[in-house]
């Protein structure tokens, strides 16, 4: 659906009325105040995963999908952290999560300050934060209080797959308690996403078994995708950025202007162009110049998704293990 500039403007208006979440009563700003003597929590984490970004900044990829793939199997809890022969992190789609060993260096500074008082779950909610930040977001706060799971199992994951339909996506973070707005903005996560070749070979050399490339795909994009990024036989671990190589690295709306150029790398995120009742959300993105911002409101409804506060779960001193 093609949109007047008024009309988009009104449409994006009553979609950000919609995406504010109402404050869970036992998350809070600035939890962790005063909670490590003359430390602050929150510094140390930004401190460090500063250094991570100067390094290698695809982690804020990382940490993108390591939050999602957390908090959307029974919530924001840190269950992906934990070891184990049947833990999540074995099941398929946490496979390629990266971005462990960072929760580990920042676990293991905080509980040399002050033990046992930082959840691995919260962890995981500010190094996220703080990374978006610095891909380009403007700065946000985060609510903490959150505790861990005790649990972890690789037959709780039951995660989206790349070529899920619209309506099954939509369905699946309704479950969540998340609008399809909220669903369209945290797909935009992918301007800094990476995925390895072999998830996309179908599109590009076998689409519905017809040996012919997906012909939804705008024929010089895959021809670059094809020659450059994923030749036919190509290393496992080859892999292709989900946004404009230009745009990779920066939290900005250059991803649905690729959707709208029929440049969409995964199968859900061309599908979202498609169809009708989310075509209309990503050619309004496409279009806003505030989509920074949108997207860590959504981040932030995302981390509140069936938190575990009080007494409930524990303050693991080792994220990877139940105390």
């Amino acid at each position: 659906m093609k949109c007047s500039k008024a009309l988009k403007t009104t449409l994006l208006a009553i979609l950000v009325l919609n995406l504010v979440a109402v404050s869970h009563g036992r998350l809070r700003y600035n939890f962790y105040n005063g909670r490590c003597g003359q430390h602050n929590v929150e510094a140390i984490i930004q401190s460090i995963v500063k250094n991570s970004f100067t390094t290698d900044p695809k982690i804020v990829a990382g940490l993108l999908r390591l939050q999602f793939h957390d908090c959307a199997v029974n919530g924001c809890d840190a269950s992906i952290l934990l070891d184990g022969p049947d833990s999540e992190k074995t099941a398929s789609p946490n496979l390629s999560v990266f971005g462990y060993d960072l929760i580990d260096q920042i676990k293991v500074v905080l509980e040399a300050v002050c033990p046992g008082v930082v959840s691995c779950s919260d962890i995981i909610i500010a190094a996220t934060r703080d990374a978006t930040v610095l891909a380009g977001s403007p700065p946000f706060q985060v609510q903490m209080g959150r505790r861990d799971s005790l649990v972890s199992l690789a037959s709780n994951v039951n995660l989206p797959s790349p070529d899920i339909s619209v309506s099954n996506a939509i369905q699946f973070f309704g479950s969540k308690g998340l609008n399809p707005f909220d669903m369209v903005l945290l797909l935009g996560a992918h301007t800094v996403g990476v995925c390895h070749c072999s998830v996309i070979n179908d599109r590009l050399y076998n689409y519905m078994g017809t040996s012919q490339p997906d012909p939804s795909m705008n024929p010089s994009y895959m021809n670059v995708l094809r020659n450059h990024y994923c030749p036919m036989g190509q290393a496992d671990n080859s892999y292709v950025y989900l946004d404009d190589p230009s745009s990779a690295l920066s939290i900005d709306n250059s991803y649905y202007k690729q959707l709208m150029n029929n440049k969409g790398i995964l199968p859900i995120d061309q599908a979202l162009t498609h169809d009708g009742s989310t075509g209309w959300m990503v050619d309004l993105l496409a279009n806003a110049t505030d989509f920074p911002s949108l997207f860590t409101q959504a981040l932030v409804k995302l981390g509140r998704v069936e938190v575990l506060t009080g007494r409930r779960g524990q303050i693991r001193r080792n994220c990877r293990r139940i105390n």
